[in-house]
């Protein structure tokens, strides 16, 4: 049990407006998802809105606890000092009894206690403990668990009960819809084999496999299932995915930087198998059941490997893994020990399952 400074009880019966401060990053927000289903599990009756940047609100709408997506537009009108008291008066009207800050920052807490909500709780991180009327210790050992039991154990310590740790995304028939008309551009027919492949991230080329290698992967996947790949990532990601087609000897559909949030997660819900390195697209796949090979190299899997039973993680362990740096100071060995055939035999037997269980599917309808 972590260290907890109270100075009020969460009492269930008192508690019916709740406003939790989301992650700013799609791959957190997938992490915090079962602490989300703990504030569901502990006050059922409770009214659930989440405040969250507008980049990853589409996440939070498709989990089933949250009742309400409050969009913190920052750059927008609630940018600077004045936009955070304009949040902060917007908040207060909202009469909210509970504020749950699953971001770490500092301004969560002062937006929380402009807004006048009595009840205030979150880690001690950022000198932000005075602020808070029920604070979490955020320790060193708590700091080398995975994510998703980072933002349980803050809960555990306050009080709430859980709701497990799986994490399961429900996007509603539109989705369905949404793929459909997207994959309608490009000749995909609804029961064609679909691999989505995301070769970008964010935070810099040490959590990126290498793109050739991704196209080779493809190569011999395409040669062994009649498939259609679809090139996943932000507008960014653009010259990765470019790579990655110059490479293949097959003509991919690249989507990069062509779609919102709501149609990737569509699209996503929509593969047969997705290959993808360290990044939200990753949490993403995991969290939608999607059968997942999740490429590791600078980061750590311990902390932040994908959920989901389907997904299955690569990675070497090498002596300076995880540095969790930008960029490799030397001989970048933690990708370059990555084979074609360590990812391409996890995506085979992925693939084939999921193949399996699509044709029985379809045999029993």
């Amino acid at each position: 049990m972590l260290k907890v400074r109270e100075s009020k009880k969460l009492v269930p019966e008192r508690v019916g407006n709740i406003l939790i401060r989301g992650t700013n990053w799609i791959g957190d927000v997938v992490m915090t998802l079962p602490a989300v289903a703990a504030v569901r599990e502990t006050f059922p009756n409770a009214k659930i809105t989440v405040l969250a940047k507008p980049w990853v609100a589409e996440t939070y709408k498709i989990c089933p606890e949250v009742d309400e997506v409050i969009i913190y537009q920052d750059p927008g009108v609630h940018h600077g000092i004045a936009g955070k008291y304009r949040l902060a008066r917007e908040l207060k009207s909202r009469d909210f009894d509970l504020a749950i800050l699953l971001q770490n920052a500092i301004e969560a807490a002062i937006i929380a206690w402009l807004a006048g909500i009595p009840i205030r709780a979150g880690y001690n991180s950022d000198v932000r403990g005075i602020l808070l009327t029920h604070s979490v210790q955020r320790t060193r050992a708590i700091r080398r668990v995975h994510q998703v039991y980072y933002y349980l154990e803050m809960l555990k310590s306050l009080g709430f009960q859980s709701a497990g740790s799986d994490i399961k995304l429900k996007p509603g028939d539109d989705y369905l819809a949404i793929s459909e008309d997207v994959l309608d551009q490009y000749h995909v027919k609804k029961g064609d084999i679909l691999i989505g492949i995301a070769p970008g991230a964010t935070y810099g080329p040490a959590k990126m496999w290498f793109p050739e290698r991704f196209a080779a992967v493809v190569d011999k996947l395409v040669n062994d299932f009649p498939a259609r790949v679809i090139l996943f990532g932000s507008a960014g990601d653009k010259g990765r995915t470019g790579f990655v087609q110059q490479h293949s000897k097959n003509d991919l559909i690249d989507i990069a930087g062509k779609t919102s949030l709501k149609e990737a997660i569509a699209l996503i819900a929509r593969c047969d198998l997705f290959i993808s390195n360290d990044s939200g697209l990753m949490h993403l796949a995991g969290a939608l059941g999607v059968p997942l090979v999740a490429i590791f190299g600078s980061t750590n899997p311990t902390t932040t490997s994908p959920v989901g039973e389907k997904s299955v993680v690569i990675h070497k362990d090498v002596s300076c893994s995880p540095c969790l740096k930008k960029e490799c100071p030397t001989d970048f060995r933690c990708m370059d020990l990555i084979g074609i055939d360590d990812v391409y035999d996890a995506a085979r037997v992925l693939l084939s399952e999921s193949v399996y269980h699509k044709t029985s599917r379809r045999y029993s309808d």
